[in-house]
């Protein structure tokens, strides 16, 4: 496999999880107000990688072009 289609799968994946830790976390906002953060901050952080892999694509496709 390529490196971009390496990357696009990362993606995909840390996307799945960002998504179910964003429901999770709306979920649990009025039971569970503690676990509902940290779920919460667990996104953000899924977030920043996703971000810094869209920025190593782009780079990716450019070294390719």
């Amino acid at each position: 496999m390529t490196s971009p289609n390496l990357i696009r799968q990362e993606q995909n994946k840390l996307n799945e999880r960002y998504k179910a830790l964003i429901e999770r976390s709306y979920n649990l906002r009025q039971t569970d107000h503690e676990a509902s953060d940290v779920s919460a901050y667990q996104a953000v952080k899924l977030l920043n990688k996703m971000n810094k892999l869209n920025y190593l694509a782009r780079e990716s496709l450019k070294a390719l072009s």
